[in-house]
């Protein structure tokens, strides 16, 4: 049961967490409908919601690209529809020989996925639903031109959070960053080499993170750009960026520390006790900083807390071996992504280390 209402407040927080593309979507698909078909006079102008719809993607992808993508997709499946089944009418070979012509010519023009899956659809939908003659190419055009645009003015007066994505993806490849440090921390504290192993695996691991906090960034930069309500969050955005880069490198170098924690381990090279204690208070920092994400441009205490882990590396009293060495320098480079993940250059970094 316990289980179960985990799931279902999972499910509860996605729908939560989308309820304005759902919104968007919706409205977008019912305007498209009104003005192709009430205003414009199409019968039947089933393009236009679709078109709406893609074009926003409950995914907040490329909107822009997209848009222009499905309009070229469905006039070139159009195109190569109306003109061939007008020609050799409708049949299961007519319909594999439009939509091979159709792919081929959209991956001709460009390539892109969406284009081409596109052009393979509307060419399938001609062929079938609509034959030549019952409903003009050039009326199907519009419709998907006007769906696509009104998707696009959807996105402009019901914009997301653009930051709201970003930060969530922050959070999670931050939580993973401190969860694979507390766990080279354990298995250097207790000599687990299976436990360091499973930290270089979990470290290894994480490149999805990387990637989705990535696209988010891309996806609040297009609504930025899309609509002037949310211009002014641009910063945020910007200061996002750096944090994922500094985040993505703090993890690489984790990962060189988790895989040099292993070989020490698997040599039996000592490694002082309370370097163990050092890489766990340094996940503590990552930590903090995670707990600071909501409060933008205040960064304070992790960066207070980053310095009190280097200091305490640098009065170590020990004289690591090879494996030892280069955790140290690990533990280092990764005080300095995080530094610089709080807002610092990478000279003010290097210049409070020092200090």
């Amino acid at each position: 049961m316990r289980r179960f209402r985990r799931h279902l407040a999972r499910r509860i927080e996605r729908v939560r967490a989308s309820w304005v593309p759902i919104l968007q979507c919706a409205t977008a698909a019912g305007a498209a409908w009104f003005v192709a078909n009430d205003l414009i006079g199409h019968t039947r102008p089933f393009f236009a919601p679709i078109a709406a719809v893609i074009s926003l993607g409950i995914s907040l992808g490329s909107r822009l690209r997209r848009a222009a993508e499905l309009v070229v997709g469905v006039s070139l499946g159009v195109l190569v529809g109306d003109l061939i089944i007008s020609v050799i009418g409708s049949g299961a070979w007519q319909i594999t020989l439009v939509v091979a012509l159709a792919m081929a010519a959209a991956v001709f023009a460009d390539g892109a996925a969406l284009l081409v899956a596109q052009a393979g659809a509307s060419a399938v939908l001609v062929a079938t639903l609509l034959p030549p003659g019952e409903s003009g190419g050039f009326d199907r055009c519009v419709d998907a031109l006007v769906g696509g645009s009104l998707g696009l003015l959807v996105a402009a007066l019901l914009p997301t959070d653009p930051v709201a994505p970003v930060r969530r993806e922050s959070r999670m490849l931050l939580d993973e960053l401190a969860g694979v440090l507390g766990d080279v921390a354990t298995a250097l504290r207790t000599g687990d080499a299976e436990l360091a192993a499973a930290a270089l695996r979990r470290g290894r691991a994480t490149q999805p993170l990387v990637d989705d906090l990535r696209a988010a960034l891309r996806a609040g930069a297009e609504v930025t750009r899309v609509s002037p309500l949310v211009r002014r969050r641009r910063g945020a955005l910007t200061a996002y960026g750096e944090l994922a880069e500094r985040a993505d490198y703090a993890m690489r170098n984790t990962r060189v520390l988790a895989r040099r924690a292993l070989t020490a381990l698997q040599d039996g090279e000592p490694t002082a006790p309370e370097f163990a204690d050092v890489v766990g208070e340094l996940a503590g920092a990552v930590g903090v900083l995670t707990a600071q994400l909501s409060r933008e441009g205040d960064r304070s205490s992790a960066r207070d807390a980053v310095l009190d882990v280097a200091r305490r590396a640098r009065e170590l009293d020990w004289e690591p071996g090879a494996s030892g060495t280069v955790m140290l320098a690990q533990v280092r480079s990764i005080a300095v992504d995080l530094l610089q993940a709080t807002g610092l250059s990478r000279a003010e970094a290097l210049s409070l280390l020092r200090g």
